[in-house]
């Protein structure tokens, strides 16, 4: 149309009005427009439905692909889920175990510790009423020969000394009863 316009000027004429129709022209676009159109449609049509059928499958197969390894990234997830559960689970578990073998550890050795102090408190109560009973004999033993010195150096003379020695202990472990 810019064209004609330019025509028009050159052959002098004055612009014509974008709304004046020349059928003329007219028919000659519309003869260029329905040739362009049917040769279009034999050559260029077909290589341009096949480009896009196969754009379309390979959009298709691509969005498969995708929905296939969607569904696959969701189950390798969900079994890394079960996994990291089950792991912290073990965890669990194995912290749990551990506790009860150290608080059972823990409590063996309180019970040895217990054990042993009172093997050692009992030992050295044995000890002490062993010593006690050597002292106590000895105690003893001394008061006889005291006495017996005593009684020997009062009266004067000593009479026999295993019959002293026994009036002197029978003394004493009256002594002994009453206390």
């Amino acid at each position: 149309m810019v064209m004609l316009a330019f025509l028009r000027a050159a052959e002098g004429g004055a612009p014509a009005s974008p709304f004046e129709v020349n059928f003329g022209l007219f028919f000659w676009t519309w003869l260029v427009f329905i040739g362009l159109f049917l040769a279009l449609r034999k050559f260029a049509w077909p290589a341009i439905l096949k480009a896009t059928e196969e754009r379309e499958q390979t959009v298709a197969r691509q969005l498969a692909e995708a929905a296939t390894l969607n569904a696959e990234a969701k189950r390798l997830a969900e079994e890394q889920r079960k996994h990291l559960a089950d792991a912290r689970a073990q965890a669990s578990a194995l912290l749990a175990e551990a506790r009860a073998v150290a608080e059972r550890e823990r409590a063996q050795a309180i019970e040895k510790t217990r054990a042993e102090q009172e093997e050692l408190l009992a030992r050295a109560r044995r000890e002490i009423e062993a010593e006690r009973q050597r002292a106590a004999a000895s105690l003893r033993a001394e008061a006889v020969e005291l006495s017996l010195a005593a009684a020997g150096k009062v009266i004067g003379a000593r009479l026999d000394a295993d019959a002293d020695r026994k009036l002197a202990l029978d003394y004493i472990a009256s002594l002994d009863v009453k206390h």
